[in-house]
């Protein structure tokens, strides 16, 4: 069998047998999310299920390296992971209880970042243009990973709005980065994205509508921080200059929807972290679609935009950065029309 098959079915299957636990957990330790006039449920629902995304993934990973002749880099690079994904998982557990204010908990993730990229030397060191010349970063290699990492731990955590809508997006990217990681051989990268992917599919059992528990803060970050380090990874390993392309159009739907709540915000305003109902999806809920339909249609146009992400790999490097214009173009128009940049408190 595969070690990334093996990977993914060893993360969902933990995951699956965790999660009642973590639900009784929640629920004896008062980690509950109360509903307010924010937020779509009507009842307090569990709010860590983080902890058993993360504990599904750390434990396929540690079978299948142990399974799996990993020279001392590739180790090197999952103790890295493991070491500052634990650190973010910890900072949500306590925003989960807490409720951290956003200040700290943006220094926390830049402190696990910081651990990642100067602990372990995971950085973005060259980026490419439509022409395939490679620009080098140099002193720029480490900033620009933090900010990299950091962004796409935000973008998950935003779009954690609606039951199954963050692990089913997030499942999609992982799937996506693990596909293209197969066409190129890069078999690190399809053994942490198929953890990741096996660890939210299994979760989505638990938290598709009607959701039993909700990630929190602790999953949605894991999420979006493992898919941040990961695809670095998978850029620095891979030949193609068009790898960072791929996680960007992958997790299109939440990296646009985060840039407009920003300028949303901005222009209204009012301080960019306080949380609004301007998202897509609150729009999409808005315009009569129920929870489930606003998520599966969501689910499509990640689906699609990762589809996108996986054929780009196929074609020249000036026709991918024209599709990937194309593609920003095309839903920077639909989200003015359904108004999600104009500010809604």
């Amino acid at each position: 069998m595969p070690e990334y098959i093996l990977s993914f079915l060893i993360a969902a299957g933990v995951v699956l047998m965790i999660t009642p636990g973590v639900i009784i957990l929640a629920a004896k330790t008062g980690a509950m999310d109360a509903p307010d006039k924010r937020k779509v449920h009507k009842k307090p629902i569990p709010r860590i299920g983080g902890v058993g995304i993360y504990a599904a993934f750390l434990i396929s990973i540690v079978i299948v390296s142990v399974m799996t002749d990993l020279d001392g880099e590739m180790l090197h690079e999952v103790m890295g992971l493991v070491i500052s994904g634990s650190l973010i998982v910890l900072i949500g557990v306590i925003d989960d209880y807490k409720d951290l204010p956003a200040k700290v908990k943006l220094l926390g993730q830049i402190f696990a970042a910081a651990v990642l990229v100067f602990g372990f030397d995971v950085r973005i060191d060259f980026i490419t243009d439509p022409f395939g010349d490679y620009f080098y970063l140099s002193a720029f290699a480490a900033p620009a990973a933090m900010i990299w990492i950091v962004g796409l731990t935000n973008t998950v955590n935003l779009i954690d709005g609606l039951d199954g809508l963050a692990a089913g997006v997030a499942a999609i990217a992982s799937i996506t980065i693990l596909i293209v990681a197969l066409e190129q051989n890069v078999i690190l990268v399809t053994v942490l994205t198929a953890a990741l992917a096996g660890a939210a599919c299994g979760f989505l059992y638990y938290n598709f509508n009607p959701a039993c528990i909700f990630m929190g803060d602790s999953g949605s970050m894991f999420l979006g921080f493992m898919l941040a380090g990961i695809s670095i990874i998978g850029a620095v390993k891979s030949a193609a200059t068009i790898a960072l392309i791929v996680p960007i159009l992958a997790l299109g739907l939440p990296i646009l929807d985060t840039t407009f709540a920003i300028v949303r915000r901005y222009r209204g305003g009012v301080p960019i972290f306080r949380p609004d109902k301007g998202h897509l999806h609150h729009r999409l809920l808005g315009l009569g679609f129920t929870q489930r339909q606003a998520v599966l249609l969501m689910y499509v146009i990640s689906a699609l935009l990762g589809l996108s992400a996986v054929a780009l790999t196929e074609v020249s490097n000036q026709i991918a950065f024209m599709i990937l214009f194309i593609v920003i173009c095309a839903i920077v128009y639909g989200a003015r029309k359904l108004g999600i940049l104009k500010m809604n408190g």
